[in-house]
C-alpha cells in the first residue's frame, strides 16, 4: 500500500525537477545572444572560426570567434547565436574593420551587436 503512493509521488517529484532545470537551461540558451553593451572594440579582422556547439542536450549554439587587430593588440572576439528554426547568421569576411559592442570575461570579448565600419 505504502508503495503504491510512495512510487508515484517520486516519480512525479523527479519529473518536476527536470521540467524546471529544461525551463532554466532554456531561457539561458535564449539569453546568450542578449550581451550587456559595456565596451565598444574596433578592429580588422584577421581570422574567423565558424562552429555548431551543444549547449544543453537538444539545444545547439553557433558560435563565431574574430580575431581583430586593433591598434595595440590581437584581441579574440566572440559571438554566440542560439540556433532556432529561423535563425539568420551573419557572415563576415576577412579584412572588415568592426566595431564591436559587448563585455569582457577574462581574455575575450563577447559580442552581439556590431557595425562594419565604412573606409
Amino acid at each position: 500500500m505504502v508503495t503504491a503512493i510512495v512510487i508515484p509521488i517520486i516519480c512525479l517529484y523527479f519529473f518536476w525537477l527536470t521540467r524546471k532545470e529544461m525551463k532554466e537551461q532554456d531561457e539561458k540558451w535564449l539569453a546568450l545572444s542578449n550581451v550587456k553593451e559595456e565596451a565598444v572594440l574596433t578592429g580588422e579582422i584577421k581570422s574567423i572560426v565558424e562552429e555548431k556547439q551543444r549547449f544543453y542536450y537538444h539545444r545547439y549554439i553557433f558560435v563565431q570567434t574574430l580575431n581583430l587587430q586593433t591598434d595595440t593588440k590581437i584581441v579574440i572576439a566572440q559571438k554566440k547565436t542560439p540556433i532556432l528554426k529561423d535563425i539568420k547568421i551573419e557572415s563576415f569576411t576577412v579584412g572588415e574593420v568592426i566595431i564591436v559592442y559587448g563585455c569582457w570575461v577574462g581574455n575575450k570579448f563577447f559580442f552581439s551587436h556590431y557595425e562594419i565600419e565604412k573606409r
